[in-house]
């Protein structure tokens, strides 16, 4: 009977290995308390981008003055080339877009950091060591991005003013000029982050080298026929500029998960 009494505990040891009901352990923590993890780095995010914000809001006027430069003189000949505002709430609500947009952006480390902090919990030692070059890599590639959007942005923008300047007076709204930069920008930015989508889908097993190897031919041409539709309007630079950072990046990707896997 005593034997039997000690395989059943070493058995139920097996089910049950002591610590698993741990409070302190981060897999025991219920639904409510991951909730309540999620809501506070959540609300820590968004103290970021509000901080961010109010900075960008105080530079608003420089701010303002940089994203103007690729709009060419000839949009409207009565303003010199600035954009105009139709109503009377339309120029405060077009600072506070930029604020948020810039705050977001200003925020981002701080972003990502509590996004990894509250996953972290959940993943391997050997995946945790990843998660700070990831980050930072996130960053930089986040930050080329959109300065490459911005270096092309004077091509659609150039070519969408002048397109029917022979048969209407182009008048260009504060609101729409604004909503198209943060929109060509934000698309250049996400692209960018390529690579690391691609090493974290390799991490989880859902994708290998060898596939994206095999599948390259095909993916380049699905990338060149994609820029076309993100890239607004008919100049013949930007979906190039965009065709190539994407194949590149693919190129890189490959390059990525080889060294993290290895």
């Amino acid at each position: 009977m005593a034997t039997n009494k000690v395989d059943e505990e070493d058995y139920l040891a097996t089910l049950f290995p002591p610590g698993e009901d741990d409070e302190n352990d981060p897999s025991a923590m219920s639904l409510v308390d991951h909730l309540e993890v999620l809501r506070w780095r959540i609300f820590k995010s968004l103290i970021a981008i509000a901080v961010g914000a109010i900075v960008a809001f105080v530079f608003r006027e420089q701010i303002i003055h940089f994203l103007e430069l690729p709009l060419p003189k000839a949009a409207d000949s009565l303003t010199k080339g600035k954009p105009i505002v139709t109503g009377i709430t339309e120029g405060f609500s077009v600072y506070l877009m930029i604020s948020i947009a810039v705050g977001f952006i200003l925020a981002l480390p701080v972003v990502l950091y509590q996004t990894w902090a509250f996953i972290a919990p959940g993943l391997l030692e050997k995946e945790k060591k990843y998660a700070v070059p990831f980050i930072v890599i996130g960053i930089m590639l986040f930050a080329i991005g959109v300065s490459l959007g911005y270096i092309v942005l004077q091509y659609p923008v150039q070519w969408l003013v002048t397109f029917a300047s022979d048969s209407f007076a182009e008048l260009v709204t504060a609101g729409s000029y604004f909503t198209f930069v943060a929109f060509f920008m934000l698309a250049f930015g996400i692209v960018f982050e390529l690579p690391l989508v691609l090493t974290f889908l390799a991490q989880v097993d859902l994708i290998t080298s060898k596939t994206l190897v095999k599948k390259r031919a095909v993916s380049h041409v699905s990338m060149w026929i994609a820029s076309t539709f993100l890239t607004p309007g008919a100049d013949i630079y930007s979906p190039i500029f965009l065709g190539v950072s994407m194949s590149c990046l693919y190129e890189l990707s490959i390059i990525f998960i080889k060294i993290t896997k290895k």
